[in-house]
């Protein structure tokens, strides 16, 4: 008796020892030990904020969760402003895929004091939020035309044969209108394009289809991600380094000297509460690989356009799609 009950005691507390403390390899096949739910022990809660691109991520997570990792997953709906706010006093919801630091500077620092609120993987990888554009048959066409640097050399591409060429920018209330203002000026462009500012989103992006389906040259500004720069094949300019000193006199109306620039750099992460380290490690680690290509979220905010489907379908149509971008993440 005292044999079997030195051996049921032994089990017991190798059953009940960390991974770390497992019992040596000459008696772990005797003695399993169960490692810590993947998932945690409870539901992953991933905000689902109003705009396009992050209501699909948010459904892109909860999809490869619930298939790879076996999790029970929960979209809530979210607020740029509030749900930063609730990961920082509550630690809820455990993920928000798409959150604009600068727009919540002050919240986010405030959470980082206080250790409730983590960055995980930029959410977007490959290219500039904003810049300068030309259409992909332009690019093609003129494979020296690579930067803002080299628009002044080669500005007859973007001419209808007369002495001045266009460049199309902002609408004049946007404060990108003032920066394309003083980087045309930056670059010697004034001395060859004009400026012509659209009344608002939708002729800017009217000129560009009428433009592309002419199959014309035209030298733009845009922003991303969005769907407009797959339906319509655009491809960025190197818009150089960022320099912090000229920027700040790109932005104001009367810069009397412009330097070149790129546009300031706008850090967009997938933000994951404190808590979700201790509940699901694994989980965390996900996330801190799981940056989706900007050009990769332009053709899904594209075919979700031209479909007509939900942000949850087009999640769904990425998870069937589009395995050798989102494996990299899952991989352990």
């Amino acid at each position: 008796m005292r044999v079997l009950f030195a051996l049921i005691v032994s089990l017991a507390l190798t059953a009940a020892a960390p991974a770390q403390d497992a019992a040596p390899a000459d008696t772990a096949a005797d003695a399993p030990i169960a490692e810590a739910p993947v998932c945690g022990t409870e539901t992953i809660s991933i905000a689902r904020m109003q705009w396009p691109s992050a209501a699909i991520l948010a459904y892109i997570h909860a999809g490869i969760l619930k298939s790879q990792f076996s999790c029970d997953v929960q979209v809530v709906a979210g607020d740029l402003n509030a749900t930063t706010s609730s990961i920082a006093t509550t630690g809820r919801p455990l993920v928000a895929p798409e959150v604009w630091l600068p727009r919540v500077a002050a919240i986010w620092n405030s959470a980082l004091e206080t250790g409730r609120v983590r960055q995980a993987a930029p959410t977007y990888s490959g290219g500039p939020l904003e810049g300068w554009f030309v259409p992909d048959y332009v690019a093609k066409d003129n494979p020296e035309l690579k930067s803002a640097a080299d628009i002044l050399d080669h500005w007859q591409v973007f001419s209808d044969g007369g002495s001045r060429a266009r460049f199309l920018s902002c609408p004049a209330d946007w404060a990108c209108a003032i920066i394309n203002a003083n980087l045309v000026k930056a670059y010697g462009l004034d001395k060859r394009f004009d400026i012509e500012e659209p009344a608002s989103r939708f002729a800017l992006d009217q000129v560009l289809g009428e433009t592309v389906s002419r199959h014309e040259p035209i030298l733009f500004y845009y922003w991303q991600p969005n769907g407009v720069l797959a339906q319509l094949g655009f491809t960025p300019l190197d818009m150089g380094a960022f320099d912090a000193n000229a920027l700040s006199c790109l932005a104001e109306a009367e810069c009397t000297n412009p330097a070149p620039s790129s546009f300031p750099p706008e850090p967009v992460v997938i933000a994951i509460s404190d808590d979700l380290f201790t509940l699901a490690p694994a989980l965390a680690a996900y996330f801190q690989r799981a940056s989706m290509p900007l050009d990769e979220m332009n053709r899904l905010l594209a075919h979700m356009s031209e479909t007509g489907v939900s942000p949850e379908q087009t999640a769904q149509f990425f998870i069937e799609t589009r395995p050798e971008i989102w494996t990299s993440w899952v991989a352990r």
